[in-house]
């Protein structure tokens, strides 16, 4: 009996709850504003048009100045090469006139030590050439002949070579004739005697051979 009364009293205290209570406000739903949507859609359209717009033409102005940039960059970049071309042709003709120079002073020593080694003391009557003289002039051409081989091994670091002339064919373009001779021995443009030793400095011709020539 007493179950009975307890779900008696549930369901009496259920129905006065749903009487007394407005559902209304569950049921209902706002609609949607579709012209504000619609206008806000609109606008926010408009905006990413522009910043678009305003996108692209940032983008073309940097594209403008990465173009002048390199162009820029290439244009220096041509005139810093010739501007060290141009310096390296100026260092190249000072250093070849500064070697014409050093050989010029390495024929005067290689002239003296030539006159030296064909020294022969005078032994006729009642002259007779001193011991002294002799080896002070033995001796004069031994220091002659160490400083022409500095000299040369000087040269051979600055990467300066001597034509090699004797007996070879004539070349126009590392030799000069000055004089010339027959010998029907050879053939026809050998050389046969080096007046003048030529030099190659690097790749390039320092100096002319000045040599004698066989003409038959």
């Amino acid at each position: 009996m007493t179950t009975d009364t307890s779900h008696s009293e549930l369901l009496d205290t259920l129905q006065h709850y749903l009487e007394q209570t407005d559902f209304a406000h569950l049921t209902a739903v706002d609609q949607p504003d579709l012209a504000g949507l619609f206008s806000d859609l609109a606008g926010l359209k408009s905006e990413v048009k522009a910043e678009s717009r305003q996108f692209k033409a940032t983008l073309d102005t940097l594209s403008e100045a990465l173009t002048t940039l390199q162009s820029d960059n290439q244009a220096m970049a041509a005139q810093l090469s010739a501007v060290a071309e141009r310096m390296l042709q100026q260092k190249r003709d000072v250093q070849r006139a500064l070697l014409l120079d050093i050989i010029d002073i390495y024929d005067r020593l290689s002239e003296g030590y030539r006159i030296l080694q064909n020294y022969k003391p005078v032994d006729a009557l009642f002259k007779h050439s001193k011991k002294q003289d002799v080896r002070f002039i033995k001796s004069f051409g031994q220091g002659q002949e160490i400083t022409l081989k500095r000299f040369e091994q000087w040269l051979q670091r600055q990467h300066v070579y001597p034509i090699e002339c004797a007996d070879k064919q004539f070349d126009a373009h590392t030799m000069r004739t000055l004089e010339i001779g027959y010998d029907a021995t050879l053939e026809n443009g050998v050389v046969l005697e080096e007046l003048r030793k030529g030099f190659l400095f690097e790749d390039q011709v320092l100096r002319l051979a000045e040599v004698k020539v066989n003409k038959l």
